[in-house]
């Protein structure tokens, strides 16, 4: 019988693979509740504070509709607070709220034990090549 690398050699079978195994890991060692989406949000709005949703959406590269249902469910669950701009009222600013940053500092180590097993097979040097390699795939 063929190995697997055989059996499904296109790059997007494998990235999907992974992609797969890193929502297992996160939901095992993160959270069932929170995606690694919202994460990254909560990661964003705390460096750039009153960043607009079009600017998180741009910074998350994700379009304006799901930005914006993001935005509404960490709003919901009280991690942002979602304001209208009073100088744009189209522009909507967001922030964390207390409860967001506690939430964002309680996971930090936990996405960072999520980094740990994805790679720990590999060298220091392996995942700084393949970061290099997957930031190349997704240049436009």
């Amino acid at each position: 019988m063929s190995d697997l690398a055989d059996l499904l050699p296109h790059t997007g079978s494998l990235i999907r693979r992974a992609q797969q195994h890193h929502a297992a890991e996160w939901a095992r060692l993160v959270s069932t509740t929170i995606t690694s989406v919202q994460f990254a949000a909560l990661a964003v709005l705390a460096g750039t504070p009153g960043a607009s949703q079009r600017e998180l959406g741009d910074a998350l590269e994700i379009d304006r509709s799901t930005v914006a249902d993001l935005a509404a469910r960490l709003e919901r669950h009280d991690l942002v607070a979602r304001e209208q701009d009073p100088a744009d009222r189209r522009r909507y600013v967001l922030r964390l709220t207390p409860v967001g940053q506690r939430e964002l500092t309680r996971l930090r180590p936990l996405a960072d034990a999520v980094e740990q097993s994805m790679t720990q097979r590999l060298s220091k040097a392996e995942v700084d090549e393949l970061r290099r390699l997957l930031h190349a795939l997704l240049e436009v």
